[in-house]
């Protein structure tokens, strides 16, 4: 994929070494150019005070300029030719040259010396010879140049390929490890000091100090709630023994039963966060499965299940989700509730003010309801119902209607990438599980 995509790293590494070796190129064309303009000249230059200093001998000798030799009054001279004789300590017996380069299909080098009688001696030599040397000399500097990058840019791209293994290799660990694979770790071992291993090796210390912070986290969390489990055992067994129809006693028992569900989504939490949680595989007709569970909620929900379908997945888990949103719905929400089964999908619906922006963004957090007119809670029931679509490989959404109320989504075939091994399945029971227990939301 890499090597097709022109923002991949490769092909910024080859096109700046493309750069580099134009710039050089240019740096060095230039110079041999200027060199061999420069060389051109002087030989023009010496060709043309050649012919006039033995034009001069043949004045001298017959008193007459040789047939190619011009004889002309100082008006007639090109211009700067003039101004060159004129410039000059002595014009009467100086020489002077002018490279003449305004007709681009001819040039000229000319020259000119006074001949003693008031007049110029005035000589053109021929420099296309010289110029078109040069232009064959630059077509092969650009040509040089093309077939050095064609070679040069797929030499750098297959270079860099090491280097690019290695920062691949690095994400897709650190894919693994938000994944929560937090085993995972990149590794420098046999590599050289560079700055990607220095990179993976803060990265693999990072994995390792916040899976130790998760392992201490979850480990408190369980200690927490197996701790609190005595205790509340006890209060359950003192409010069983208060007087009946006394206003205290339901109040108790009602904050004691609170109390409990607490307690219990603190270990299925503490489960999901192990990865000790496995799910088990059935197929159910999923409109009638929701709407089983609807109902034994209590709850006024209206269901619409006319184009469910079967789907395999694990029915306690899909009951303690639909049992949680629902509650969450009736709790935090308004009224009319609605949930509907399409195809694989339940959506359970409300009217009240919509999930706050925290939970849209960064989705359920545990503790936290985000907004106090979504209603009080712990924050535990719409983190339980994330963590068992985790498990059941399915995707758990939550997004606010456009005419009000909340809406959460629960896609139990969602479309995923498929990898090397394919579409990964959730893995099948390794331990026995306890029966079905109602579930309360936030």
């Amino acid at each position: 994929m890499g090597l097709l995509n022109p923002r991949a790293l490769r092909w910024k590494i080859a096109a700046l070494t493309a750069a580099a070796c134009c710039a050089v190129a240019a740096v060095v064309g230039f110079l041999v150019h200027d060199a061999t303009r420069e060389r051109g000249l002087r030989l023009g230059h010496e060709r043309t005070i050649t012919r006039l200093i033995a034009a001069e001998r043949e004045l001298g000798r017959t008193g007459q300029a040789p047939p190619d030799i011009d004889v002309r009054p100082r008006d007639e001279l090109p211009g700067p030719l003039a101004r060159d004789l004129a410039d000059q300590p002595d014009p009467s017996t100086g020489y002077a040259t002018w490279y003449d380069a305004k007709d681009p299909n001819w040039y000229w080098m000319w020259g000119a010396v006074a001949d003693g009688n008031g007049e110029f001696l005035v000589v053109r030599e021929d420099m296309s010879t010289e110029v078109r040397s040069l232009q064959l000399l630059d077509r092969a500097i650009v040509k040089a140049v093309l077939a050095a990058l064609l070679f040069v840019v797929p030499l750098a791209a297959l270079a860099t390929e090491p280097i690019n293994r290695r920062l691949r290799h690095g994400a897709r660990t650190a894919r693994r490890i938000a994944d929560g694979e937090l085993d995972a770790r990149i590794g420098s071992a046999g590599r050289a000091r560079d700055e990607i291993t220095e990179m993976s090796a803060a990265v693999d210390d990072m994995a390792t100090a916040l899976q130790r912070k998760l392992e201490n986290e979850q480990r408190f969390t369980a200690d927490v709630a197996h701790e609190l489990r005595t205790p509340l055992m006890g209060l359950v067994t003192a409010a069983g023994l208060l007087p009946e129809d006394d206003e205290a006693t339901v109040l108790v028992r009602d904050r004691v039963r609170a109390l409990h569900a607490l307690i219990e989504d603190l270990l299925e939490i503490s489960r999901l966060d192990a990865g000790a949680e496995r799910a088990r595989l059935d197929t159910v007709p999923l409109g009638e499965l929701v709407t089983d569970v609807v109902r034994r909620t209590g709850t006024e929900t209206r269901v619409t299940a006319g184009e469910a379908a079967s789907v395999e997945t694990d029915p306690r888990r899909v009951e303690r989700i639909v049992v949680n949103l629902v509650t969450n719905a009736h709790r935090h929400g308004a009224a009319p509730v609605e949930v509907a089964v399409t195809g694989p999908r339940i959506a359970v619906r409300d009217h009240g003010p919509g999930f706050p922006p925290a939970l849209l963004d960064q989705g359920p957090q545990r503790f936290r309801t985000g907004a106090s007119e979504r209603g009080r809670g712990h924050g535990l029931g719409l983190t339980v119902a994330q963590g068992q679509a985790g498990v059941l490989g399915a995707r758990l959404t939550f997004a606010n209607a456009p005419d009000g109320g909340a809406i959460a989504t629960l896609d139990l075939a969602p479309e995923r990438p498929e990898g090397p091994e394919g579409p990964r399945r959730p893995e099948g029971p390794k331990r026995p599980e306890g029966p079905r227990r109602p579930a309360a939301a936030d």
